[in-house]
């Protein structure tokens, strides 16, 4: 079964053309990924497709566990 982590560090490698090892429930998109705001945007509009979601905001969304979490509570809805 593949988890909404995995799902949403698949979408990050691609878009952000990274070693899956660099993506970890704790990375930082900007610190640690040097993802700016479109990197964000386009990662977002995949994760909205992939999950069939609505993401309003980049706020509060720092880390991938942040992402993670809130896709959880969304896809939940």
């Amino acid at each position: 079964m593949t988890t909404t982590f995995d799902k949403i560090k698949t979408i990050i490698v691609d878009q952000l053309d990274v070693e899956e090892t660099a993506v970890k429930p704790e990375t930082n998109f900007e610190n640690d990924l040097d993802a700016d705001s479109l990197d964000l945007f386009q990662i977002i509009n995949d994760i909205e497709d992939e999950f069939d979601i609505v993401i309003d905001t980049e706020e509060g969304l720092i880390t991938v566990n942040d992402l993670v979490a809130f896709v959880d509570k969304e896809a939940t809805k």
